[in-house]
C-alpha cells in the first residue's frame, strides 16, 4: 500500500467527510504527476489528527484557496502542511522564512554558468511551474518587502513577473500553505494585503485523545498505561505554559517523542526526558518546575522493560 493510500485510509477511519476524500482522489486522478517530480511528494513521518481541521483544509484547497495555518507551538502546523501535500499527491517545496529573505531568494536570480548569464529559478518559481504545494514556513518572520513579491502569486492573477524575463503563469494545481506562530523572536504582524490572500485556520491545541493516537502510532509497543501518562504530561506542561509558570521551550512534542526513542534504546526515563524536554529550558528554576511536572507522571528510573511490551 502506498503512503498516500495509507494516509487516506487513516482519514477515513478518523471520520473525515467521504465526499471530501472522494474529491481529493478525483483531483489526484485529474492531475497526474510527472515521474521526475514524484520524489518531491512528502512521506509524512506523522499523521495530523483532527477531523474538523482536516475537513476545513481539504475544502479550502479543493476550492483553489491558499491556506494560512496560525497557532501556537506544538499545534501541528507543519505536520498538517506536509500531510496535505501527501494527500493530494503533489510535490512540495519547503520555503523557510527569515529576516534576510529577499525576492530573489523566493523567485530566482541570475547566475553565471558555462560562460553566460542564466536564470536560476527559486523555490516559488519551481513550485509554480510544477503545480506543487509551496509550504511558506513561519511566514511572519520575513520582511514585508520580500513578501510583496508574492502578492500576484497568491491572488487572482496567479502569475510571477520575473524582472528581465517572461511572465510565468502558475500551474492550475499550485497551492501555497503558510504557517505562522506568534510570539517567537523576530516575528511580526502580517500586512493586511498579504493576509487577505489566504483563508486562515486557527490551529487548536492537540487533545488528549489525539495525543494518545499519535503515541500509539509512533510506539505501538508502548504500555497503554504509559501512553496515557505521557499524553497527560504533555497537557500538564501545556497548562503551565498557558499560565506562564514556564516558558514554551519545554512544550516540545518532538522532544517527547525523541525522549521515548531514547528510552527504547535503554536510557532511563528521567535522563531521556531531561535530554528531550527539560534541558531545552536553560534556567535552573524553570528546569526544576519541569522536572516536578514530569516526576508527578513518570518515575525517573523507569526503564524500557517496564515501558514497552
Amino acid at each position: 500500500m502506498s503512503e498516500t493510500s495509507a494516509l487516506m485510509d487513516t482519514l477515513r477511519q478518523e471520520g473525515v467527510s467521504p465526499d471530501l476524500l472522494r474529491a481529493v482522489e478525483e483531483y489526484r486522478t485529474a492531475h497526474p504527476l510527472a515521474e521526475a517530480l514524484r520524489p518531491r511528494i512528502p512521506s509524512p513521518a506523522f499523521v495530523y489528527y483532527g477531523r474538523e481541521v482536516w475537513e476545513q483544509a481539504l475544502a479550502a484547497l479543493l476550492c483553489g484557496e491558499n491556506l494560512l495555518l496560525a497557532g501556537g507551538k506544538a499545534t501541528g502546523k507543519n505536520v498538517l502542511a506536509e500531510n496535505l501535500a501527501a494527500a493530494f499527491g503533489r510535490p512540495a517545496w519547503d520555503i523557510s522564512f527569515h529576516v534576510n529573505m529577499d525576492a530573489a531568494s523566493l523567485i530566482g536570480m541570475d547566475t553565471f554558468e558555462g560562460g553566460q548569464v542564466k536564470f536560476r529559478p527559486g523555490p516559488v518559481y519551481r513550485c509554480a511551474q510544477s503545480g506543487g504545494f509551496g509550504v511558506l514556513d513561519e511566514i511572519n518572520m520575513a520582511k514585508n518587502e520580500a513578501l510583496a513579491v508574492l502578492h500576484a502569486v497568491l491572488d487572482f492573477r496567479r502569475a510571477i513577473d520575473v524582472p528581465g524575463y517572461e511572465r510565468i503563469p502558475l500551474a492550475e494545481e499550485t497551492r501555497f500553505i503558510a504557517t505562522m506562530n506568534y510570539g517567537y523572536a523576530g516575528t511580526r504582524e502580517l500586512n493586511e494585503a498579504l493576509t487577505s490572500r489566504f483563508v486562515v485556520i486557527q490551529m487548536p491545541t492537540i487533545t488528549e485523545e489525539n495525543l494518545e493516537k499519535l503515541l500509539r502510532t509512533q510506539f505501538p509497543d508502548l504500555n497503554s498505561r504509559y501512553v496515557r501518562q505521557f499524553a497527560l504530561l504533555f497537557l500538564d506542561l501545556q497548562k503551565k505554559c498557558d499560565s506562564a509558570e514556564i516558558s514554551t521551550k519545554a512544550l516540545d512534542l518532538r522532544g517527547m517523542l525523541d525522549a521515548l526513542r531514547l528510552m527504547r534504546r535503554g536510557v532511563t526515563a528521567g535522563a531521556a526526558l531531561d535530554m528531550g524536554i527539560t534541558n531545552k529550558a536553560f534556567d535552573s528554576y524553570e528546569q526544576g518546575l519541569i522536572r516536578d511536572a514530569i516526576a508527578a507522571r513518570i518515575p525517573a528510573q523507569l526503564t524500557a522493560a517496564k515501558l514497552f511490551d
